[in-house]
């Protein structure tokens, strides 16, 4: 029985773990190909790709997953990962999920934001995302199944104080995908903003106090923190054809946090 991304190729930044890590594994489990992209650790994205691998059919020639490392401020590295895929899975590249992305762990507002931190947010944030979105729109297939996917925040709507930089650059990603998505008219191709609340990942924990985390869990209508699982289905209906409606939308997935 086919699956709904059977053998399309998928590229996930951002994917060793935290929420893209998750999107990769549920991606995988329509049946894409995917690029597992990771920064430095080289072992957790091995780790994730054998682990897709070992679920693929007896005797399959292409892998299911292949791990790629690349900076997505980098705009070689960027190129790289298209063309790692195109070269190890024999196809088009169909999906691009960018689920790279930093925060500022030390929480600092924007009069005292260093201005190094404040490049930092903004290369990988922002930066990173034009460049993902640039090499997308020249490279994903055309006509039909392409799709651009790209993780903002629900700080975009929240405004909270001491996400100043990190707000303003996941903003940025949004009005990029408003404009990207009207500009790909013809393609076929649809992209689109995903803004998780706050999720139970390593990045959200980082520099965050007990109180604080039990403060973000008593604003949850849910009573609860997101999980990456709460984030993956989402991006996998909008990477599937039953997706295709949806165009040029941030789409807010935090429980009624914001």
């Amino acid at each position: 029985m086919a699956t709904p991304l059977q053998d399309r190729v998928a590229i996930i930044t951002g994917s060793s773990r935290g929420i893209g890590r998750e999107i990769a594994l549920h991606l995988a489990s329509l049946g894409a190909r995917v690029l597992i992209n990771y920064t430095s650790n080289s072992s957790l994205g091995d780790s994730l790709a054998a682990q897709i691998n070992s679920h693929a059919a007896a005797g399959a020639v292409l892998p299911r997953a292949i791990a790629v490392r690349g900076d997505v401020s980098e705009p070689n590295d960027v190129k790289a990962l298209f063309d790692s895929a195109e070269r190890e899975f024999g196809s088009a590249v169909h999906i691009l999920v960018n689920a790279a992305g930093v925060l500022d762990s030390k929480y600092s507002t924007i009069a005292n934001i260093a201005v190094e931190d404040f490049d930092r947010i903004f290369s990988v944030n922002a930066r990173g995302s034009f460049l993902c979105c640039k090499e997308a729109a020249n490279r994903l297939k055309r006509g039909g199944g392409g799709r651009i996917i790209m993780l903002s925040s629900s700080m975009v709507g929240a405004l909270r104080p001491t996400f100043g930089a990190y707000s303003a650059s996941k903003a940025a990603v949004e009005a990029m995908i408003h404009i990207l998505a009207k500009e790909l008219k013809g393609t076929g191709i649809t992209a689109n903003c995903v803004a998780p609340g706050p999720i139970a990942t390593e990045m959200y924990y980082a520099g965050k106090t007990e109180e604080q985390v039990k403060a973000n869990i008593a604003e949850s209508p849910l009573s609860r923190l997101g999980e990456p699982k709460d984030v993956a289905p989402l991006v996998g209906f909008l990477a599937t054809d039953a997706g295709e409606w949806v165009n040029g939308q941030v789409i807010r997935v935090n429980g009624g946090y914001v």
